[in-house]
């Protein structure tokens, strides 16, 4: 069968200051490389553009926030970017997580794809959804530029996320804190904002070496990373994790979780360029692998398969399944 290329790609993003605002953005870059003409939606505006939905004609990229739209779809491609946790989300959004991925899965004209195997597994087995594609992150462009000719300085412990309950930076700080008394000239940093950061300014009480940067724009992101000598992130059940790609990508070391989808993403770097700690996130267990991760030698990380571009490629793959007329029919490829 002819594969007919999008004539232009939809795509509905999340939280602007989050993950899937990140995603979004770096999926519209690949695209264009590709010569797509692609645009970035809220998900509150997508009702409002009925034909475009209808049209099987236009690739669609929901989000979580936007799949709702999914039944009213044609040829559209609804995101998991993680899955429902009842702890953290409480029961009601949790039903309302599963409701959408099942409104998905239902539709004539929606695929539903994750973003790591790890999240498939999760969907499959635990919630027993049809899970019909599996696309890693894509990372921004600019991550992915040389870097300046001369010699940066390295003087940083670097964290970058929301500042939330789910990130575990509370439990993180201690341990890093521990590091930089051993280690006298090292600093941390803590990039991004969220509903925990006056909590965890508490935590730190003052100490000088630990500063709080705020949100910062993809380009102050990467610029504190090429100075930074280890990335740091607590979250045992990170879907994927556009973070630890955009820190290796600038040749950080990183000390992550013994779980989550990050572990996909270089495993032969894991014991080397990559330290893990148990997903109990003990204390003795962060500083071990934070002191490793100080010493690991710098190492180029495999990450070309992650360029925007590639990504995009991969999304056209499984657009490729969507028949004329803009619908999906899993059963016909068994």
């Amino acid at each position: 069968m002819k594969y007919d290329y999008p004539s232009r790609v939809l795509i509905a993003d999340g939280n602007p200051a989050g993950g899937v605002a990140s995603f979004a953005e770096a999926l519209r870059c690949g695209f264009a490389e590709l010569g797509l003409p692609t645009e970035v939606a809220a998900p509150s505006n997508i009702l409002r553009r009925a034909g475009e939905l209808r049209d099987p004609g236009v690739l669609k990229i929901l989000s979580l926030a936007a799949v709702f739209a999914a039944p009213v779809a044609r040829r559209s491609l609804c995101m998991a970017h993680g899955f429902p946790c009842a702890a953290l989300q409480g029961w009601p959004r949790t039903l309302a997580i599963l409701a959408s991925y099942r409104m998905a899965t239902a539709s004539r004209g929606a695929q539903l794809v994750t973003v790591s195997e790890y999240s498939a597994l999760h969907l499959r087995t635990i919630f027993g959804l049809r899970v019909d594609a599996m696309v890693h992150n894509p990372m921004h462009p600019l991550f992915l530029e040389d870097q300046p000719g001369t010699k940066t300085r390295r003087e940083a412990i670097t964290f970058v996320g929301r500042l939330h309950t789910a990130k575990n930076l509370h439990r993180l700080l201690p341990a890093i804190r521990d590091v930089l008394d051993e280690n006298p000239g090292l600093l941390a940093w803590v990039v991004g904002d969220g509903p925990m950061r006056k909590a965890l300014e508490r935590i730190v009480a003052g100490d000088k070496r630990v500063e709080f940067a705020g949100a910062l724009t993809s380009r102050q992101v990467r610029d504190r990373l090429r100075r930074s000598r280890v990335f740091v992130s607590g979250n045992p059940s990170e879907p994927f994790g556009i973070a630890y790609m955009e820190a290796l990508s600038q040749g950080c070391a990183v000390a992550m979780p013994a779980s989550g989808g990050g572990l996909e993403i270089a495993p032969g770097l894991i014991g080397g360029g990559i330290q893990l700690f148990p997903a109990s996130l003990a204390r003795s267990g962060v500083v071990s692998a934070l002191r490793k991760a100080l010493v690991a030698a710098p190492v180029a990380a495999p990450l070309s398969d992650y360029s925007a571009r590639a990504v995009a490629e991969a999304y056209l793959t499984v657009d490729a399944r969507f028949s004329a007329d803009g619908t999906y029919h899993p059963e016909a490829g068994r």
